[in-house]
């Protein structure tokens, strides 16, 4: 069930907050610093991290100077697919009497259903033109100067 999955959240806005303040082929932003930037700790957005680098959705550099950027464009990375990246498997629901079993239960299904469909049509491309539209300017970053 995707309703009320913390993990699945913060994933998004991970993935998120790396486009937003790194994007594709840009400078990277490190663990540290996304966790800051999100409120969270770092310790508990590491294991996201890895998962979402492994998944190909982020890209992770190494070394003093590492951090994370986007594995594809923005437009190529959708919702579904971020959540997942991180989901564990659903355990069974267990239905608590019959009117659970026969009306609850169906219509939580129906509604994962529905969260799923609608994540499915969403981009992270997506997400930055909400952002742009609430008014949220992306860090400018500096070109190199190549002068000697």
């Amino acid at each position: 069930m995707l309703l009320r999955r913390d993990r699945a959240l913060l994933a998004i806005d991970i993935v998120l907050d790396v486009a937003f303040h790194a994007g594709r082929g840009a400078e990277v932003t490190g663990a540290a610093e996304i966790a800051e930037r999100l409120g969270a700790q770092r310790r508990g957005i590491e294991p996201l991290l890895q998962a979402l680098t492994r998944a190909g959705l982020l890209d992770s550099t190494r070394g003093p100077k590492g951090g994370y950027r986007l594995g594809r464009a923005p437009r190529a990375i959708g919702l579904m697919e971020i959540v997942e990246a991180v989901l564990e498997p659903d355990e069974d629901i267990v239905p608590a009497g019959k009117l659970a079993e026969l009306v609850t239960v169906p219509l939580w299904e129906e509604l994962d259903g529905a969260l799923r469909e609608k994540l499915a049509l969403v981009t992270v491309g997506d997400l930055l033109r909400r952002a742009a539209q609430a008014g949220l300017r992306r860090p400018q970053t500096e070109p190199l100067d190549f002068a000697i």
